[in-house]
């Protein structure tokens, strides 16, 4: 790989807008990510960025300007499609499912499957356990029982369940709204270096 492709962007946004009828709420946005980059957007309530975060994740089709992912431009009609890019996205609220343990949260909606009988579809939670443990392992995340449900667990507890989801489909990008918020200093500080591993 040569030096220009080391330092192309992963992912481009250009002159980004997004209007809800009268409303503005993101205008001529414009930035560049690169790999291995961590980038923080910082401002008001209102000033953007939660919409910019829905509109680089698929949730809304910006009112104009572009999202190019490795130079291409590209346009997502669900948050899906953006997923099979490569694109994950944690949001404020975590999506998590608080009677389900580590493995299922990691599996939501992508659930694996296995054959009994040999056609009889079901549910391969060891599959589900295995991934868990090989997963959290990796961030160094570290519970007395994995197959507890993630409501037993601190608020940085079940953010590192909700980044080891992204870590565990190989996201190549993965934007994080609010990803300390009303979390102590002492978890903050966990969640940022498991930021800092990716």
């Amino acid at each position: 790989m040569n030096s220009s492709e080391q330092t192309a962007p992963l992912l481009e946004v250009r002159h980004l807008s997004k209007h809800f009828g009268a409303v503005q709420a993101l205008n001529d946005f414009s930035m560049a990510v690169r790999p291995g980059e961590v980038v923080a957007l910082a401002g008001d309530n209102g000033a953007g960025k939660t919409t910019l975060i829905k509109a680089i994740s698929g949730v809304f089709q910006p009112t104009g300007g572009e999202i190019l992912l490795r130079g291409q431009p590209v346009t997502f009609a669900t948050p899906q499609e953006a997923r099979e890019k490569g694109i994950e996205t944690i949001y404020q609220d975590l999506a998590l499912a608080d009677n389900l343990s580590i493995g299922a949260n990691i599996f939501l909606g992508r659930e694996p499957m296995r054959k009994v009988f040999g056609f009889l579809p079901v549910l391969d939670r060891k599959a589900m356990a295995v991934a868990a443990k090989q997963t959290m392992g990796r961030l160094d995340f570290h519970v007395s029982r994995l197959d507890a449900p993630v409501s037993n667990f601190s608020g940085g507890q079940r953010q590192a369940v909700a980044i080891g989801r992204a870590v565990y489909w190989d996201a190549q990008i993965l934007i994080m709204d609010e990803p300390t918020a009303a979390l102590g200093v002492p978890e903050q500080r966990k969640v940022i270096s498991l930021i800092h591993q990716l």
